[in-house]
C-alpha cells in the first residue's frame, strides 16, 4: 500500500472536507471541520484563510486516522476550494478585505457580490476576454473584486504582495510555491491558456494595470495533475503527513466535481453529458474537443481540468441556499438544517399522494441570487406569483416544492440553451447536497425529460480531486488515466414521460415571469431616468 493512496481536499462554502482514496477511488476515510464566515451585509461575504487552513489540516488528520493509513502511504496531496479570493501581504501576513479592518478576514467569498458595478465596467469594455467567460463579467470572479478592493480598501492593495484563489493559497500553504493553477487561472482570472497567458490590456483598461506585480501572479499556470512540489516539514506536521507526499495544483470545486462524474466520459462523446455539481449553488459542466462560444455560459476554457479539452460551465447562484431562504421566509419554517428539510419533504410526498401536481398556481422565479446561466445578468432577481394568505405548515410545503420545481426548470433552460449551442446533451450527472433531497433528484429527470445519472462515489467532488493527485504521484500514468481506472459506478433514473406536458406548462409560465421581469425592470429604469 505505501505510497498507493491519494489526499483530497475540498474547501466549500461552509466546511473543509477531507478524504484518503485508494488507486481505484474508493474512499478510505472522510473528516469534515467547519469554517467561520463573516457577514457584513446582505452582498458581502468573508473568510479567514487561517481558519480555513487550520479547518484543512483538522479534516486531513480525521481522514487519514478513519483510513488507518500511515503518513507514508500517501503519495500526494491535492485541493479543490471555491473561487474565493485571499489577499496576503508580501511578507505573507493577512491583509484586511472587510470594512471592518479586521485582518482576519482577508478573503472575499465566492458568492459575494459587492463588485456588481465592477462587474458592469468589465462588461462595458467588450473586451475579448469576455468571450470566454460568456460575454458578461460576473461579481463571483476575481478582476471585479480586485477592482472593488484597489478602490475601497487602499491601504490593503498597497500592501499586498499575493492575490489568491482559495485553492491556489492551499498550495501556497502546503508547499509555500506561488505557482498557480491553469484551472483557477483560466476560469476566474481571465488567464487565456488557449493563447499562453494574460491579455494585459485587459487589465490596464479596467484600472489593474498592476494587479500581476502586485499579486505575485505567474506568466505561466501549471497543469492540472502535474506536481508543483512536496509538501513543506511544517505543513506536513500540521496535516499529519510525510514530507515527500508531492502536491498538485488546485481546481476550482466544481471542476474537480466534473472530473469526479464526468472524467471518464470525456473521450467518448464528451459533448452528450453534463455535470451537475448541486449544493449551496449549482454548476453545470460540459467538455468537448473544441471551442464552443455560448452566450451565458462561462467559457470555453482550455486545459482547465483534462488536458487538451475545453470546458464550459453554466450554473445557477443560489440552489441550495434558496431552498433554505424559502424556509427561513416562511413562518412555520424555523431554522433549515436537514431535520427541517426531511420533514417538509416528506409533508410534500403525502400531499402530492392526493394531488400529484401539486399547487399548479404557485410559480417561483429562483433569480434570488443573480441569473448565472442563461441570461448573465447578475442584477437579476427572484419572485414568486400565487401567493395566498395560507400561513399553514402545508402552504409552506407548496411553496417549497414548486421552488425545486423552477430550481429543476432552471437546469432545464441551461441544457436546451446549451444543446442550440451546439452540444447534444443526454444524460445529466449529479452530484453534491442535492443527491440527499429525493424531490431534485425525481425533477431533474422529469423536468428536464433526459437521463439522470447519480454516482455511488460518497463525494465525487472529493475524488475528482484525488484523480488529480493519482496523476500528480504517478499511481496511474496521466489524468485522464485515473479518471478511468477510479471512476465509480451510477445509479440511473429516466424521466418519467407522462408528467412532461406538466413540466413543460410549467417551463412556460417561468419563461413568462422572466418576460414580466424585464418589462418591470424597464418601467423601473424609466421611472429612474
Amino acid at each position: 500500500m505505501a505510497r498507493r493512496l491519494i489526499c483530497a481536499v475540498d474547501v466549500g462554502t461552509g466546511s473543509a472536507r477531507a478524504g484518503i482514496f485508494d488507486a481505484a477511488g474508493r474512499q478510505l476515510g472522510r473528516g469534515e471541520h467547519p469554517i467561520a464566515m463573516n457577514r457584513p451585509s446582505a452582498n458581502q461575504a468573508e473568510h479567514d484563510s487561517e481558519d480555513i487552513w487550520r479547518a484543512v489540516c483538522r479534516a486531513v488528520q480525521s481522514a487519514r486516522s478513519k483510513s488507518e493509513a500511515r503518513p507514508d502511504d500517501i503519495g500526494a496531496i491535492a485541493f479543490d476550494a471555491t473561487c474565493s479570493l485571499v489577499v496576503r501581504g508580501r511578507d505573507g501576513r493577512q491583509l484586511s478585505v472587510s470594512a471592518g479592518g479586521e485582518s482576519r478576514w482577508d478573503t472575499i467569498v465566492w458568492l459575494d457580490h459587492r463588485a456588481l458595478a465592477e462587474a458592469d465596467e468589465c462588461t462595458a469594455t467588450g473586451h475579448p476576454v469576455l468571450a470566454h467567460i460568456g460575454g458578461v463579467m460576473s461579481p463571483e470572479m476575481q478582476t471585479p473584486k480586485l477592482m472593488w478592493l484597489k478602490r475601497n480598501a487602499p491601504a490593503t492593495w498597497a500592501a499586498a504582495g499575493h492575490f489568491f484563489d482559495l485553492a491556489d493559497f492551499l498550495t501556497w500553504k502546503a508547499t509555500g510555491t506561488t505557482a498557480r493553477s491553469q484551472c483557477t487561472l483560466t476560469t476566474k482570472w481571465t488567464y487565456l491558456a488557449h493563447e499562453g497567458g494574460w491579455r494585459r490590456d485587459f487589465f490596464d483598461r479596467v484600472g489593474l494595470g498592476d494587479m500581476l506585480v502586485r499579486g505575485g501572479l505567474p506568466d505561466e499556470a501549471s497543469a492540472v495533475g502535474s506536481a508543483i512540489g512536496t509538501v513543506t516539514p511544517a505543513a506536513a506536521g500540521e496535516l499529519g503527513l510525510s514530507p515527500s507526499c508531492l502536491v498538485s495544483p488546485g481546481m476550482i470545486d466544481a471542476f474537480a466535481g466534473s472530473l469526479g462524474v464526468i472524467g471518464a466520459h470525456a473521450s467518448e462523446a464528451a459533448d452528450r453529458h453534463l455535470a451537475l455539481i448541486a449544493g449551496t449553488s449549482s454548476c453545470v459542466m460540459a467538455f468537448a474537443g473544441d471551442a464552443r462560444m455560448v452566450p451565458g455560459i462561462w467559457g470555453p476554457y482550455f486545459g482547465t481540468a483534462l488536458p487538451g479539452l475545453w470546458q464550459s460551465e453554466g450554473g445557477q447562484s443560489a440552489t441550495g441556499a434558496l431552498l433554505d431562504h424559502i424556509i427561513r421566509l416562511h413562518g412555520k419554517g424555523g431554522e433549515p438544517d436537514a431535520q427541517a428539510h426531511a420533514r417538509i419533504i416528506a409533508r410534500i410526498a403525502e400531499l402530492r399522494a392526493r394531488e400529484p401536481h401539486l399547487a399548479p398556481d404557485l410559480h417561483v422565479l429562483p433569480d434570488f441570487h443573480g441569473n448565472r446561466s442563461p441570461f448573465a445578468d447578475p442584477h437579476a432577481t427572484g419572485a414568486i406569483s400565487g401567493l395566498t394568505l395560507d400561513a399553514s405548515f402545508d402552504g409552506l410545503c407548496r411553496l417549497y416544492w414548486r421552488t425545486a420545481v423552477a430550481i429543476a426548470l432552471g437546469v432545464r433552460q441551461i441544457l436546451e440553451h446549451m444543446n442550440a449551442h451546439g452540444y447534444s446533451i443526454e444524460s445529466l450527472h449529479v452530484t453534491g447536497g442535492h443527491t440527499r433531497n429525493p424531490l431534485l433528484m425525481e425533477l431533474y429527470a422529469d423536468a428536464t425529460g433526459v437521463e439522470v445519472a447519480e454516482t455511488e462515489a460518497e463525494d465525487a467532488v472529493l475524488l475528482g480531486t484525488a484523480m488529480a493527485g493519482a496523476a500528480a504521484a504517478g499511481i496511474h500514468p496521466d489524468l485522464a488515466a485515473a479518471c478511468q481506472a477510479m471512476r465509480q459506478p451510477e445509479r440511473r433514473r429516466m424521466p418519467n414521460p407522462t408528467v412532461r406536458a406538466a413540466f413543460d406548462r410549467d417551463d412556460a409560465m417561468l419563461k413568462a415571469m422572466y418576460r414580466h421581469r424585464q418589462e418591470l425592470s424597464r418601467m423601473a429604469e424609466q421611472h429612474r431616468g
